[in-house]
């Protein structure tokens, strides 16, 4: 079961990305684009994700990922319910969604400090 502790350092180590609070949720920013984000109760982590994937990914384990709110389907985002994540998947989840809003070099340096991922 991940918790928001398991990634919050994570998003403040990656290149180009800080922390905010909005309204009392805490998200992960690269500039002014979010793409990291947890629910008041911090249950629920939305993450940057491949619009024309997330379906599949959906489908594939709708006990942890779920489509967002209408509203929000126009981006690229999808929701995880965090108990249902391990730690690991829950850090892969959001270098993934940081790869998305950063160039590819720097996503390329991370790979060769990391090569065995966020573990």
């Amino acid at each position: 079961m991940a918790v928001i502790d398991d990634v919050r350092p994570l998003g403040a180590e990656l290149e180009r990305s800080y922390q905010v609070y909005v309204r009392g949720r805490l998200k992960f920013r690269v500039r002014q684009i979010v793409y990291v984000a947890f629910s008041l109760d911090e249950r629920v982590m939305g993450f940057a994700f491949p619009k024309e994937e997330r379906e599949q990914l959906v489908l594939s384990d709708p006990h942890k990922f779920q489509l967002p709110t209408t509203s929000d389907l126009r981006f690229h985002w999808v929701h995880a319910d965090l108990s249902a994540l391990d730690p690991t998947e829950a850090r892969e989840l959001v270098v993934d969604a940081w790869r998305m809003v950063v160039p590819k070099k720097l996503s390329a340096a991370y790979d060769l400090l990391h090569p065995t991922g966020p573990g």
